[in-house]
């Protein structure tokens, strides 16, 4: 078990796929040094964990999101979906990728409050 816990925020989809993709880059980087990572998707981010979404989103210089996301999860990640997000954008439980866990603010707290460092894109 790693001794150190990151947690990343993203806030962005295909609007910004650059903003959407380097969360799962540094957590990534994250989990490849052995520090646990958690990513929290907010926002317009939520759309990221929809099935076959991160397919269109490519941020120039970067991995394929979609490998990034598939690397992230494999590789024992948490990734986190804002409640009340998914439900503003119609999104259901079942239209999200395996893993992804539907969250409300007080898990984002404990999440982000246990951390050794948090960022936010």
């Amino acid at each position: 078990m790693a001794s150190k816990k990151l947690v990343v925020i993203a806030t962005h989809g295909d609007e910004d796929p650059e903003r959407a993709t380097i969360p799962f880059v540094m957590a990534n980087a994250a989990l490849a040094s052995e520090t646990d990572a958690t990513i929290i998707l907010q926002t317009t981010g939520v759309n990221l964990a929809v099935k076959g979404y991160a397919k269109h989103v490519r941020a120039e210089g970067f991995p394929p999101l979609t490998d990034l996301i598939r690397g992230f999860m494999e590789m024992g990640g948490k990734l986190m979906v804002c409640a009340p997000c998914i439900k503003t954008r119609a999104i259901t439980e079942d239209e999200l990728i395996e893993g992804a866990k539907v969250v409300a603010a007080a898990t984002v707290v404990a999440e982000t409050t246990a951390a050794d460092a948090t960022l936010v894109y």
